[in-house]
């Protein structure tokens, strides 16, 4: 779907952010980019949408370089959540704001229409609220909303889930986990471990400007040394897992650790 290589990336000439970074993202995936923060995680979301250039190697996108790519072609084809939702907000009305969104990439009005009532429905947004009188989470879900209404091949989620509760963060990753399993190819930038676990399928763990590693979201988890070198903690879940130590190897899930405790006890009360 989207390859970097060998790519770097700096604001200022002698200040590298990016250090000669180089993974592919497959068709298809939700793939999640960690790392404290300063890693580049975000500076790596940016170039992948093509918002800045690299200094040196390539982003290629389905095999095209980003470089020689259109701007439309890329607003059609990719959809982008900033960190901060204020940057990405504009219009005086939610639907206003997603009409705007559609305006160049959509141009049948039954279709139009559609895409828009059907990401209203999803994320239970007032058409004619006012972006900006909304709360934090809100606003939010309306620059989600803008940034995939018109269904692009990749979606990149730059921290969506920073200021939602967590109901509001399951009704957000619910959605774009069902879009996912419509055949949307998702790459997010995400603090969040819990989230990561319950709904990445693929991750790649950043530190200093390069990638330090990459692969399944269960296998990196359970890598206690890239963690630390990461400065990461694992999910509560896995973390209890280590703890507990033989019988516990592997666990991920709630289900996992309560089948493992009952066979623990059952040979407990055995012996």
């Amino acid at each position: 779907m989207i390859r970097f290589e060998n790519v770097s990336f700096g604001y200022k000439e002698e200040i590298s952010i990016i250090r000669d970074v180089s993974f592919h993202v497959e068709k298809g995936s939700i793939t999640a980019v960690i790392g404290a923060n300063g890693a580049g995680k975000s500076t790596m979301a940016r170039l992948m949408r093509g918002l800045a250039r690299p200094d040196k190697g390539q982003i290629l996108l389905d095999g095209v370089d980003l470089k020689t790519m259109k701007a439309s072609a890329l607003a059609a084809q990719i959809g982008y959540l900033f960190q901060n939702p204020d940057r990405q907000i504009c219009k005086n009305t939610v639907k206003e704001e997603l009409e705007f969104s559609l305006e160049h990439t959509v141009q049948d009005p039954e279709r139009k229409e559609a895409l828009i009532q059907e990401v209203l429905t999803a994320l239970d947004l007032d058409p004619e609220a006012e972006p900006f009188l909304l709360s934090r989470g809100e606003r939010q879900r309306v620059a989600l909303a803008s940034a995939l209404v018109h269904k692009p091949e990749l979606l990149i989620l730059d921290e969506p889930t920073t200021g939602l509760d967590y109901k509001e963060c399951t009704q957000i990753m619910e959605y774009v986990a069902g879009l996912n399993q419509e055949g949307m190819t998702v790459v997010m930038v995400c603090h969040d471990m819990e989230v990561v676990l319950d709904y990445s399928t693929r991750v790649i763990v950043m530190t200093d400007g390069h990638v330090i590693a990459e692969g399944q979201t269960k296998a990196i988890f359970q890598n206690q040394d890239t963690l630390r070198k990461a400065a990461l903690l694992p999910p509560q879940i896995i973390g209890l897992s280590q703890m507990m130590g033989e019988g516990f190897e592997g666990i991920s899930t709630v289900a996992e650790m309560a089948d493992a405790i009952e066979k623990k006890a059952k040979g407990g009360a055995e012996k």
